[in-house]
């Protein structure tokens, strides 16, 4: 039993359920840029290289026959996964630099001490008329 309570206590540490939830939010934001990059960004740029798409872009190594299909480089899939990559590793780089220029101007906002309490005024009352 003491194993189970072991890992229960790891696995509900803040590190791990914070670790746990960045990783599905990456996954989820993942798809969404490389729908954008596939869906948005490579027509107009496969349009203006004369009409193809990065996936078709291939070399054909040998060609089929009636048993076997074409052997192929596929180099265009690899372009599209690159572009996919540099486009969500520079969203993910203005997303930490956002971050981190608000806690920078949250670092430089200074803080305004408390107000007095009553009992620190009356303090500073009887300490002043003892300093007399």
């Amino acid at each position: 039993m003491k194993l189970v309570d072991e890992f229960k206590a790891f696995a509900m540490k803040g590190n791990v359920v914070d670790m746990a939830v960045g990783i599905i939010i990456g996954a989820a934001f993942g798809k969404i840029i490389s729908s954008v990059v596939s869906d948005i960004i490579m027509p107009p740029v496969g349009l203006l290289i004369g009409g193809v798409t990065f996936t078709d872009l291939k070399v054909i190594m040998k060609a089929a026959t009636d048993t076997h299909p074409a052997v192929t480089w596929n180099y265009g899939n690899f372009l599209q996964v690159t572009f996919d990559f540099l486009i969500v590793a520079f969203a993910v780089f203005l997303f930490i630099k956002a971050i981190l220029l608000a806690r920078k101007k949250e670092e430089t906002v200074p803080a305004v001490p408390p107000a007095p309490t009553k009992e620190e005024i009356l303090l500073t009352e009887i300490r002043d008329l003892l300093k007399k």
